[in-house]
């Protein structure tokens, strides 16, 4: 679609935000929301006809691109067929978007319970292993987003919690490994999962094993810097939950649905959670779902034992139609596998090509369609090109960055002091490129900053 030009509805758009939106994560003076007129594929434009290529797939959500017309046609058919219906019943949208999902999963996470996104997922998944295990303790990473809720923002690990952590939410970190970063003054992979592994044992025996209901981990931490979690890490949670009789979630609401170039992240490691939670790419946010992903042992728990807690759009048939819809169009148009490859063979040698190429770039990481940069003053010591948590003039590189990008017609995702590429799983070859000479650009207008 051609986007055409309408300034004047545009600013009619802009000025009712302004009046009355109230929008997440913001001073809401000091923010100045894009107005946007339409979205296809793998771009959206502007009122004033600008069009922007999407590395950041909306919030890591339009897996399959915008306006999808198989799912368009879906969303519109249910709709003229059952438009809402209480969760307590069986329908047919809802039945099939568990199986099709269920399908999915690994091992035995058959056993589907609808949220309408992914933070309350997170926040029932922790209740129902609270539950499960009757210990009130969760363990989770530093380095990590879960979710805006209360549960969730508490066993997040970024600076968004502060200002909601209360210190009573039953919730302690401990880091996870990450080696350009290391917490455990490690110089190998297999060191920093060694002693990462150690570490999490070590926090478990000081806050008591009886004590802990559940670890959460994002099985690719996604907002915090898509850092890939070295060979056996992940097994090794595993087995270290299994000593000690701990739930074991794993949260797939960002690299799930083919964002790793597999179905789920957990795929990659061979490893089988009690808990999954899942949203964004199960229907690539084109109506609100999540869910989490029960395990045999967990669900039987709630065989004769009701379950307090729900919601009232759980399994929304709309949203189950979006999701069905989906995962049909990954399947038929090997939506996955086209990720994984277009990942390995040109997405990750182009980004270390421009890693090669500019002294801002100190680290690259990913897999499929899911790539962070890690951006630096100086390549030697790793300083940041930005301090934790900047904001204002601290975080004035970052900005000069991001402009740059989106001056050549690149919407980028940016977060602290990295740079995500995370575009559609479906992007074309040619558009890859695209985004990429417009990112090469950008990464020049960082690269003034560095030492």
């Amino acid at each position: 679609m051609t986007p055409q030009p309408s300034p004047q509805a545009g600013a009619a758009v802009k000025a009712a935000d302004r009046a009355h939106v109230f929008h997440s994560w913001s001073a809401q003076e000091l923010i100045d929301p894009l107005a946007v007129a339409g979205a296809e594929g793998s771009y959206f434009w502007d009122y004033e006809g600008r069009r922007y290529l999407d590395f950041s797939s909306g919030l890591v959500y339009t897996n399959i691109g915008y306006q999808h017309p198989k799912v368009v046609a879906a969303i519109q058919e249910q709709a003229a067929r059952l438009t809402t219906f209480a969760p307590a019943f069986a329908v047919e949208a809802r039945s099939e978007a568990a199986r099709l999902i269920a399908e999915r999963t690994p091992g035995d996470l058959d056993k589907i319970f609808f949220t309408n996104g992914g933070a309350d997922a997170v926040e029932h998944a922790l209740r129902v292993a609270r539950l499960h295990t009757g210990r009130p303790k969760v363990l989770a990473a530093y380095r990590s987003y879960h979710g805006g809720t209360q549960q969730a923002v508490n066993v997040t690990g970024d600076p968004r919690r502060w200002a909601s952590d209360s210190g009573t939410a039953g919730v302690v970190h401990f880091w996870a490994p990450f080696l350009y970063r290391s917490r455990f003054y490690a110089e190998t992979e297999e060191q920093e999962c060694a002693r990462a592994l150690e570490h999490l044992e070590t926090t478990i025996a000081f806050e008591g094993p009886g004590t802990i209901a559940a670890i959460i981990l994002e099985t690719v931490p996604g907002t915090a810097g898509i850092m890939m979690p070295p060979a056996g890490y992940l097994a090794g949670v595993r087995e270290i939950c299994d000593k000690y009789g701990i739930v074991f979630v794993l949260d797939e609401v960002m690299a799930g649905f083919g964002r790793t170039g597999t179905w789920f992240a957990a795929d990659l490691y061979g490893v089988v959670p009690d808990l999954m939670t899942f949203a964004k790419g199960v229907n690539s946010g084109y109506v609100p779902l999540g869910g989490v992903a029960i395990s045999a042992a967990i669900a039987a728990t709630f065989a004769e034992r009701p379950y307090p807690g729900g919601l009232t759009y759980s399994g929304h048939p709309l949203a189950c139609a979006a999701a069905v819809a989906t995962i049909n169009v990954m399947a038929e148009e090997g939506v996955v596998e086209h990720a994984a490859r277009l990942g390995g063979e040109v997405l990750e040698p182009a980004l270390r090509e421009l890693a090669e190429r500019h002294r801002s770039v100190g680290e690259v990481r990913g897999t499929g369609m899911f790539w962070a940069l890690e951006l630096v003053r100086n390549r030697e010591t790793r300083e940041p090109l930005v301090p934790y948590n900047a904001t204002g003039q601290a975080a004035a590189p970052m900005s000069a960055f991001a402009a740059s990008a989106k001056a050549h017609g690149l919407w980028p995702f940016v977060n602290m002091n990295r740079t995500h590429v995370v575009p559609p799983c479906n992007v074309s070859e040619a558009e890859l490129k695209e985004g990429l000479a417009a990112l090469d650009t950008a990464l020049s207008v960082a690269d003034e900053y560095t030492e």
